[in-house]
This record gives structure tokens, sequence and C-alpha cells, in this order.
């Protein structure tokens, strides 16, 4: 008997293990593929956490997988001088609130104060209370933008960042220590709750995020109360919050799309929950045509991510990519804050290595320090703690990453899509008192300063034999690099992997083109795919686009191996 079906019997022959999920391993019996999916390694752990499927087996998202896991952080954190207290979140995923309970008994076993939401909360409302409440740890119970088979589990620092690579390598070595059924204690909820060990977080504490969001404002808020907006949580979490915070602002009229305003772990309306897919975005699109808005905003089920679409002047709407709104917002907090006297001295802007070119231009123009990091805003967020460190965390005025995160303030320490909404609300008042939209805004910007347009291609691989093709087809880049891609010469090649680069250590490949335009490769480090992203910068939007659809095709190739 293999390692992998001596796993799959253990599971098998336990009298207590969860009935779903022994009647699910009983259905596979026999079925060597499906054994192997679910056994042939633990969840990876990593930054981002764990995130995976739901079901049973060591490769998969469940009570016991979610257990060891906390059983690791509790052993971690009770080996430091952190606070011996968490926070803990989840969203509207399936499990989410019994992942978000067992991680709390867990702690509780092991002396250790768990402080959960009362509901679904979002994850920067998380972020908030790791600090708001004092906690040596946080825990989101999120698979953030994925689909509805997934659910995840991200661990969140003193700071409320996502944990340093160093601190997750700590938790990974106590993770492993944990034999998944008998290394792990658990506590009762309702004994624990009688003891304090679990205690729920107050409404104190998430009017104070809010609050906290309201304090970020950029500009005066004149005309800001005329907008029309249509909204979209996509059955996530980001409602509560969001209408607090609109509310404040004097935003009035909000229509939110029905099929998507409740809590719905399903997702029925978009297999993929995410406001960068336009298929997300569409029921929202189909009400602007009866509401006409001069706003659609869309949060994903976690509420870090916003997306948004403007009038295009057709009649229809336009969406607006992460990599423009991150631009617009960049250029309007800047134009803004000197107009109004409250720009910092030496102000740092913070963005990703995949994230547009675009914003070095715009950064230089208003004598802002650009500082560029790994793909993650848990590295964003790194960097305003390192201000802070500094005693100056009043230099961060924003960060963004292509992949519709922003964030504008030190309240938190991860994209924060309430806070998008803050900002976005704020810039499109500021334009409208001009007569123009955000379609405007960014095209003005791309006459200024060159038509940078960017693509994404993903590409998955599924199981363990995707694992080691990703990892095959890496290897090949490394030891064969491309000497041109679509026709442009690589003009530099850079592997973030290797020594110099000036940050960490990643399995990113970076390769500049003639022309300008950028050329990278990464895999995911939460989902079994590759992403290549794609940049161009051209005198139109069309030729740029054209040079993207050129780099799309190679990337394809280049994926087959």
């Amino acid at each position: 008997m293999n390692e992998i079906e001596s796993r799959y019997r253990a599971w098998r022959s336990r009298p207590d293990l969860d009935p779903a999920l022994a009647a699910e391993l009983a259905s596979i019996e026999g079925q060597e593929a499906a054994i192997t999916d679910r056994f042939y390694r633990d969840l990876a752990f990593g930054t981002g956490g764990l995130r995976g499927v739901l079901g049973a087996g060591t490769n998969r998202m469940n009570i016991y997988t979610v257990r060891k896991a906390t059983q690791g952080l509790a052993d971690y954190l009770n080996a430091t001088d952190l606070p011996k207290r968490v926070a803990i979140a989840h969203d509207s995923r399936h499990n989410g609130d019994l992942f978000a309970r067992e991680t709390a008994r867990v702690l509780a076993a092991n002396g250790i104060t768990a402080c959960l939401y009362p509901r679904l909360e979002p994850t920067p409302a998380l972020s908030w209370a790791v600090r708001y409440l004092g906690c040596g740890a946080g825990v989101c119970v999120t698979a953030s933008h994925n689909p509805a088979k997934y659910n995840g589990y991200k661990v969140y620092g003193s700071d409320g960042c996502q944990i340093t690579l160093e601190a997750a390598e700590k938790i990974l070595a106590a993770i492993e220590a944990v034999d998944i059924f008998e290394g792990v204690r658990l506590d009762d909820y309702d004994k624990a709750m009688q003891d304090g060990l679990i205690q729920l977080i107050g409404e104190d504490c998430l009017d104070a995020f809010v609050d906290a969001v309201y304090a970020q404002r950029v500009g005066d808020g004149e005309g800001i109360d005329r907008l029309n907006l249509v909204y979209t949580p996509l059955n996530g979490s980001g409602l509560e919050c969001v209408r607090k915070l609109l509310g404040k602002l004097g935003v009035t009229h909000v229509t939110v799309v029905p099929e998507q305003e409740k809590p719905d772990g399903d997702f029925p309306t978009c297999p993929y929950p995410n406001p960068e897919i336009r298929e997300a975005m569409q029921k929202g699109l189909e009400l602007c045509d009866k509401v006409h808005p001069d706003l659609l905003l869309g949060t994903d089920p976690d509420c870090d991510r916003c997306g948004t679409a403007v009038p295009d002047g057709k009649g229809g709407y336009r969406l607006i990519t992460g990599n423009e709104m991150g631009i617009i917002l960049l250029d309007y907090i800047c134009r803004t804050r000197l107009a109004r006297g409250t720009m910092p001295k030496d102000p740092v802007a913070v963005t990703t290595i995949v994230s547009t070119d675009m914003a070095t231009p715009v950064a230089k123009k208003y004598g802002v320090e650009l500082r560029r990091t790994l793909t993650g805003f848990k590295f964003i967020g790194e960097q305003i703690g390192n201000l802070e460190a500094e005693g100056h965390a009043e230099r961060f005025i924003f960060g963004f990453e292509e992949s519709y995160g922003y964030l504008s303030g030190g309240h938190v320490r991860d994209k924060d899509a309430v806070n998008a909404t803050l900002l976005v609300c704020e810039a499109a008042a500021w334009y409208a008192a001009q007569g123009k939209t955000l379609l405007d805004a960014i095209e003005g910007l791309y006459k200024e300063y060159g038509y940078y347009r960017n693509a994404l291609s993903s590409f998955t691989f599924e199981g363990e034999s995707g694992m080691h093709t990703m990892q095959a087809l890496m290897a090949g880049l490394r030891k064969d690099p491309p000497k041109e891609i679509a026709g442009y010469a690589v003009e530099t090649a850079l592997d973030y992997d290797a020594e110099g680069t000036g940050l960490p250590k990643a399995d990113v490949l970076e390769y500049r083109l003639a022309g300008g335009h950028k050329f990278m490769v990464r895999p995911s480090g939460t989902e079994p795919k590759i992403k290549v992203y794609m940049s161009a910068v051209a005198d139109s939007e069309a030729a740029a686009d054209a040079v993207n659809a050129a780099l799309g095709e190679a990337a394809a190739r280049m994926m087959k191996g």
C-alpha cells in the first residue's frame, strides 16, 4: 500500500470522521485519480495561508485541515511574545461560519482568546480588527474571488498585514509537526464562550473601521451627494460596510443588484465572483441600462477588490480595468492633495512589479517616490509598516495592484474595497464637476502619458500532474530563455528567483521587450495557474491592444511547452 492509499485508508477508518466527508470518501472507493488528488499532498500553506477545493482529504479545505493549520498557528503564537489574542472573520463562502468557529475552538483550547465577528464581514475589516483589538494574529476564512467550490484561510500578523515570508515558514513548520487528528487540541465552543476564551467582536470595532475609511477623504466632498450608483456585493460580504460608508458620504441614490445582494456561497449568477471579469459584473451592467447611474461598483466576496463601470458616451457602460483605476486614483490623489496643501513631504506610492508601467511617469510628474513590490498586497502593506517604523507613516499616499486592489491610508494593511468605494466616488464627483466621466479621465491621462495597455492570460493546470507541468514550464524558461516574443526582441530578462533584484526571491520571470513592452510569467500562489502579464505602450489604444494580442498568442504557444 503506497502513502496516498495509506492516508485514504486512515481517514476512512476513523469512526468519528465528519459524516459528509466519510460519505465522499466512500463514494470514490477504487477511483485512483480521485483518491490521489485528495491525498497526494497536504494543502499548501504560504503567505496567503490556505486555499483549496472544499471536500475530504489532506489536499482539501475541511474542518480537519483548518484545525491542523490553527493548531500550528497556536503553537507558533504561544512560542512568541505576541499577544495571545486572534481576530477571526469569514465571508459568504460555504462552511465559512463553520471554519471560523473551528478556528476559535482550537485557539481557545490552546489558551488563546479568539475574537469573532458575529456575522460575515470584509477582509479589510479583519485587518482593522487585528490592531484595534490588540491581537497577535488574525484569520479570515475566505477564498477571495475563486469559484464556489473553494474556500480558504488567510493569516494576518499583529500589524494587520498578511503574514511575511519568514512568519509563514515558521507557521508552516509548526503545522507540519501536527498530526491532523491526534495532534489538535479542541475546546467546546459554548464552554469557551462562557470562559471568555471565545468572544464576539463588538459593533464598536466595525463602526470604527468605517469611520477610519471615511477619514481617508482626499477632497472636500463637493457634489458627491449627487452621485447615482448601482452597487453589487457579488453575493459576498461588502454590503453592510459599503452601505454604511455611502451613508456617511451622503450618497443616497444607490441601487443594489437584487440577484447579487444577499450572501450566497453558490454565487449563482457567475462562476467566478470576481469584479475583474465581465461576466461577474453582467447583472450590474444590465441594471445600469435601466437605472442609468453615474457609476457601477462591484466588490468581490471578501470585499477587498473593487470593480467599476462608467457611461461610455454611446448609451452603454465600459468597465475600467484595475490598472486604469489605479492610475486615475493615483493622479486624483496627487493633484487634489497638492491643490489642498495636504501632500506630505517626500510622498510615497506603492505598486507591484506586474502593475502598469504608466504609474512611473505619473508619480514622477507629482514628485512622488514610486516603490514596486512583489505581487500580493501584503508587500504593499509591508511598505506602509516600514514607513510607520521610520516615524513617517504620513508619507504613504496610495497603493494599488492591477488586480483591482487599492488603499489610500494606513488604517488597514490590505487592499480595501470599502476604501476604494470612497476614492472612486470622490474622483467621479470631482470629474463630474467638470462635466467629465472617469472614462474621460483615463482618456486624458492616456493622451498625456501614452497609451499604456495591459492584458492578462491565465493557464490552468489541475491536479498533481498539472503542478509538475507548471514546474517544468518555468524550469524550461529558465534553462532556455526566449530571445524574442511575438517578434519583439527581448532586451533584458530578469529572474526574480535569483539574487540581486532588491526584492525577496519569487518565482517570476520578466522580459523587457523592444518598443517599451513587457512580458511577465508568474505561477499563482493560490490557484493551479500560470499567469502571463502583458504590457504594451503605443500612441493609440488600438495599437497597444494589437501588441498585447500578439503577446497573448505567444503566451498560449509558450504554455503548451
